[in-house]
């Protein structure tokens, strides 16, 4: 393209969004890396960068907090002078049962997810516009397709990663008179990292292995190879499209 991309990747110290950095990373990227307090994730995902040739940044805070996703756009836009893409990846998991699901850990997955999303959108678009592809994605979820009794279900993060698919399909279509396209990736059941949090013990896992049709868990690069597609130019007739990257789990 003969310029420089300026990429912003939330949760990016480890797993899907060290994955994205990782992927687009390349001699023509900018990329800021957040997370909310793991440094050192962030910096060795900002070592990665380096060595695909790439420059970036580590930005700290907590996605959650109202203030945050627009600095983090500030900040992106002060240090590498213009955004292009933005990854909206950041958010955790909860599966609290609907019955003992309290008002405060429900909202706390809409402003994690849905609302970090919606701020991290608006405070975007205004640097997006006049840009060559600019590009908007969110990581979305399995979760908020597959209800079934012999899955796991995760109520408050269903609700606000559907939220978070609904979102991109409206702004896709305010969005498109500038260029700019909004999309979602859905992962399947994924593998973490080595030092991450598992949610199932092994033999859940292997129960969910089973189901899946093509009988491996999904890959943080499996998600971040749907994530750079996205992203690329070529990619510029695509927009207000969910993609699912999940072995074909129904």
């Amino acid at each position: 393209m003969g310029t420089r991309r300026v990429i912003l990747v939330t949760g990016a110290a480890s797993g899907i969004g060290a994955a994205c950095c990782r992927k687009l990373a390349g001699p023509d990227t900018d990329i800021l890396v957040h997370t909310r307090k793991n440094a050192a994730g962030a910096e060795a995902t900002l070592e990665a960068i380096r060595a695909a040739g790439g420059q970036g940044a580590v930005a700290l805070g907590d996605i959650g907090d109202p203030a945050v996703p627009q600095a983090l756009v500030a900040q992106a836009v002060a240090q590498f002078g213009g955004l292009d893409v933005v990854v909206s990846n950041a958010g955790a998991a909860d599966r609290t049962p609907f019955a003992t699901l309290e008002d405060a850990g429900f909202a706390h997955s809409l402003d994690t997810v849905l609302f970090a999303f919606l701020r991290l959108a608006r405070a975007s678009l205004p640097h997006l516009a006049g840009r060559e592809a600019p590009r908007v994605i969110a990581i979305s979820s399995f979760v908020a397709h597959v209800f079934r009794t012999d899955a796991a279900t995760f109520p408050a993060t269903a609700a606000a990663k559907a939220g978070v698919e609904a979102l991109v399909r409206a702004l896709s279509v305010e969005a498109a008179p500038q260029g700019i396209t909004v999309n979602a990736v859905a992962p399947g059941f994924t593998r973490k990292d080595a030092t991450g949090h598992s949610a199932l013990t092994p033999a859940q896992w292997e129960a969910v292995v089973s189901r899946i049709p093509l009988h491996r868990l999904g890959t943080p690069d499996d998600v971040a190879n749907a994530v750079a597609f996205l992203a690329a130019p070529a990619s510029g007739y695509i927009t207000g499209q969910v993609l699912h990257v999940n072995g074909g789990l129904i």
